[in-house]
């Protein structure tokens, strides 16, 4: 069974950067592209970026410019990194590709 798995969260200050990762494992991600979405308590989940298998990307326009979504070549693995960070980036980051949904990553940042 296809499932996916976030990391990287963690605790920063406003400015500082993180690193999510979005694995795979029991196959690949396929021809689908692979999304990630964040979630504030209360609020809908948010899409971030995107990144087909291709290495076309997509920005939502608030971290335009602050993240980089990427890709390993075994596509196996999606990386975000995510620099200048500021408070209102303060969610639980998921990952996302055709059905399959992680657990979610915690991104908190300080002011």
């Amino acid at each position: 069974q296809v499932q996916l798995a976030e990391s990287g969260g963690g605790l920063v200050q406003a400015g500082g950067s993180l690193r999510l990762s979005c694995t795979v494992s029991g196959g690949s991600f396929g021809a689908y592209p692979v999304w990630w979405y964040r979630q504030v308590p209360g609020k809908q989940r948010e899409l971030v970026a995107s990144i087909t298998k291709y290495g076309d990307s997509n920005y939502a326009d608030s971290v335009k410019g602050r993240f980089t979504i990427s890709r390993d070549v075994a596509w196996k693995t999606v990386y975000l990194q995510m620099d200048f960070l500021k408070p209102g980036d303060t969610a639980v980051y998921y990952c996302h590709c055709g059905a399959e949904w992680g657990q979610g990553t915690q991104v908190t940042v300080s002011s």
